[in-house]
């Protein structure tokens, strides 16, 4: 997630930016950069890199000015440098502006701006921005920022500042946070409330399609129309450290809870013209028409994305798919060739032994597309094309919004290399997109599923352990749940395909052992009912997470949890919220740091 934050005062802005952007570093970012405006002339410095660089820019640079906006990116379109670093100016850079979010209409809109003569010096969708606002700057700023923000689609946290209007600054925002600081001789813009605490503890959160225009000791609030909305500043009490995880008692919880956002940033800005559109995927057409076998090779939550990958790969793009443990591929001599296409995911773009897999891959002649979340990562350099998650930055060292973003992007990957190889036509697809739509709100449903997890986690309490059981992309999605319980409660878990219980691990099963069976629907459904059926009649104690309006007999199980109902291949990322949710239960009810686990590394970067 990107920061923000502007000044205007009576005082020097330069000393607000600096600390504001310092208890924004949390969040993560690439690069950072700030804007002042001194003696009517805007002043921008930006580097690539820590902050520590930007300062060290800094040196020479006017401290008397009294307004300013600053900016950390985490980089989603144009990779991490100093000229896709914010702020961005417009043609006669009398305007800038910094940006949290994505613009989906980017193209069209960069397009229309250089058919007018505007020159681009970024590859970001943030400086369509400031090149809008130039269009109607005659206007004044604030009405110049709302007629951009109703040319603009997608999610977005501005601020604006323009030398023509000194100690003023212009923040909108939709459906991206945006907060405003009211002191008695400054007013503030910020993307979190970390960045205020140091100034004021008086913050307005502006709502959806809200415009604030703020100086000193003011706070002026409008909709995208220009009709005033009268509503007073609130009185926060949080903690720097509350603030931070934004009210959640750890990062993992948070992060949890940012899910729906994760996966909406993800699908954002990538259909186009009832097509997917994914840039940064540089393989030809024609090759993607030639692969003969896809190899996904991934460790731990990401081999379980790739998992997922398999069956809708096989299902949709109609292409065999093997999937490998990162750290065994290259040991195994696989056979591989130009028609080969590897998928690797990580998270960090890092990981040791996924980075060795790839490049082994592209040794042998392979493909090699990367799925990360970190734009300029080791593993998105050396491959051949790369498919960005945007989940933003994860503190947590246990995975969930990482997944599930992982989910979305290689549902996208599938329906794109379905709709090139021809294997799909135009109106399958397009229903499958508006299926795939539906799974920022499902997840948001899942999270609900909170609070009937009790009962479930009370009996793992007590009996040690549990086994998760899954059919199809309900397999998967069990592994994880292991994977979380495990990883977080240091209790013994096991995830396991429905069918091979009766094949040896069912003799784990005595009275009242929690099992916890995956219904994400589809063919295979009656199955896995069946193998539960089994587990109950030697005495396990079964809980279920079904989708909505899916059968489950009264008398299989002790408890259901239901998620909402999507397409069975869309499900695993919302059938999984309920298991996250129960392995962070169980951990805190036995005192483990959830955020920071025993034994493990957010990254891990030796084989």
């Amino acid at each position: 997630m990107c920061g923000i934050v502007g000044y205007t005062g009576r005082g020097p802005a330069l000393g607000p930016l600096l600390v504001g952007l310092r208890n924004l570093e949390y969040r993560g970012y690439d690069s950072a950069g700030l804007a002042l405006l001194d003696s009517g002339r805007l002043v921008v410095v930006k580097r690539a890199g820590k902050i520590s660089e930007l300062e060290q820019a800094l040196a020479g640079v006017p401290g008397s000015a009294a307004v300013g906006v600053a900016h950390t990116r985490w980089a989603t379109h144009g990779i991490p440098n100093e000229r896709n670093a914010h702020p961005h100016a417009d043609c006669s850079g009398e305007v800038v502006i910094v940006h949290n979010g994505i613009i989906e209409n980017y193209r069209e809109l960069r397009e229309e701006l250089e058919a007018r003569g505007h020159v681009f010096v970024s590859e970001t969708d943030s400086e369509v921005i400031a090149h809008l606002i130039e269009e109607e700057k005659g206007a004044g700023l604030a009405e110049a920022v709302r007629r951009a923000a109703r040319r603009m689609e997608g999610a977005f946290a501005v601020a604006a500042l323009s030398a023509r209007e000194p100690g003023l600054l212009v923040g909108v925002r939709r459906d991206a946070p945006l907060l405003a600081g009211l002191a008695e001789d400054a007013g503030l813009l910020a993307s979190a409330v970390t960045a205020l605490l140091p100034y004021t503890r008086r913050v307005l959160a502006l709502g959806q399609d809200e415009v604030a225009e703020v100086s000193p000791g003011r706070i002026r609030l409008t909709d995208l129309e220009g009709r005033v909305i009268e509503r007073e500043a609130e009185e926060v009490s949080w903690t720097q450290e509350a603030a931070e995880k934004g009210g959640y008692p750890d990062f993992m919880l948070k992060e949890i809870y940012e899910q729906p956002q994760a996966v909406r940033d993800t699908l954002a800005g990538r259909v186009a013209g009832g097509r997917v559109v994914l840039d940064e995927l540089r393989v030809g057409e024609d090759e993607v028409r030639a692969v003969d076998k896809v190899f996904a090779v991934a460790c731990g939550t990401s081999y379980h994305a790739g998992l997922v990958a398999k069956y809708l790969v096989e299902k949709w793009a109609r292409v065999p798919v093997e999937v490998e443990v990162a750290s065994e591929f290259r040991y195994r001599d696989p056979v591989l060739g130009p028609r080969s296409l590897v998928l690797a995911i990580s998270q960090s773009g890092e990981t040791a032994d996924t980075l060795a897999a790839a490049r082994h891959a592209a040794g042998q002649g392979a493909r090699v597309v990367a799925v990360t979340n970190v734009v300029g990562s080791a593993l998105a350099l050396e491959a051949d094309a790369v498919l960005y998650t945007r989940a933003g930055l994860e503190i947590g060292v246990a995975a969930t919004k990482t997944f599930a973003a992982q989910l979305a992007a290689v549902s996208l990957f599938t329906l794109w290399m379905a709709g090139v190889r021809g294997v799909l036509g135009q109106e399958e697809i397009l229903a499958l997109l508006g299926r795939l739509r539906e799974l920022p709100r499902a997840v948001e449903g899942a999270l609900e599923t909170r609070a009937s997890l009790g009962p479930l986690e009370e009996r793992i309490l007590t009996a040690g352990g549990a086994l998760f059981l899954g059919r199809n992309v309900g397999y998967p999605v069990a592994l994880e749940g292991a994977l979380k319980l495990k990883e977080i409660s240091y209790l013994h878990a096991e995830g396991f395909p429905a069918g091979e219980m009766k094949h040896g691990p069912i003799a784990l099963v005595e009275p009242g052992f929690p099992v916890v069976g995956v219904a994400t629907g589809g063919p295979t459904h009656p199955k896995l009912l069946s193998n539960l059926e089994e587990v109950r009649a030697r005495g396990a104690w079964v809980a279920v997470v079904a989708r909505e309006g899916e059968e489950v007999p009264e008398d299989l199980a002790e408890v259901v949890v239901r998620v909402p109902s999507l397409d069975p291949y869309f499900t695993p990322a919302a059938a999984v919220v309920p298991l996250q949710l129960l392995a962070y239960g169980v951990a805190k009810a036995r005192g483990c740091d959830v955020d920071k686990p025993r034994n493990l590394a957010k990254s891990v970067t030796v084989e």
